[in-house]
């Protein structure tokens, strides 16, 4: 496929969680915290753990989004996920391959404060132009969902 020309999808969102930095830290650090934390994750497999080059943590795994696509009909779309992290507070950066050449970098970065944790994420996606909305409205709806859903779970 020809390479997409067109600029990438670029948002930032932001929210502020009832936790200190390193919990939340840890939690956006473990790949199988994912499920359920995005709206569309069921199941994360094959996670290995590593270092890259500079010595930070590395998970890579394949996490399954399941589309619903008319009533009970749904499609499971695996992804490859890398995600390095940079303790003890980030940011965390992911990088995501789903089929259809769409990818996605997500950079995560904590910043503690008297209510809690300011979590900001900015995500940059890459489609191929029949897919760019698609995509677009999918990830800020995921990245919608999960700064409501990580604020409930760091309230528990």
């Amino acid at each position: 496929m020809p390479e997409d020309r067109k600029p990438p999808i670029v948002f930032d969102t932001t929210c502020t969680v009832a936790a200190p930095p390193e919990v939340v830290y840890a939690h956006l650090a473990d790949p199988r915290s994912y499920i359920g934390l995005s709206p569309l994750i069921v199941a994360v497999d094959e996670v290995r753990h590593g270092h890259d080059a500079e010595g930070c943590p590395v998970a890579e795994y394949l996490a399954v989004e399941r589309f619903r696509l008319v009533g009970p009909v749904r499609w499971d779309n695996r992804i490859r996920v890398r995600m390095v992290s940079t303790p003890p507070h980030g940011p965390l950066v992911s990088d995501v391959r789903s089929p259809g050449w769409v990818s996605l970098r997500a950079v995560v970065t904590l910043t503690a404060g008297s209510a809690g944790t300011r979590v900001h994420e900015r995500v940059t996606a890459h489609a191929p132009a029949p897919l760019r909305r698609f995509v677009a409205g999918q990830a800020r709806r995921v990245a919608a969902y999960r700064a409501a859903e990580l604020t409930r779970r760091m309230a528990a």
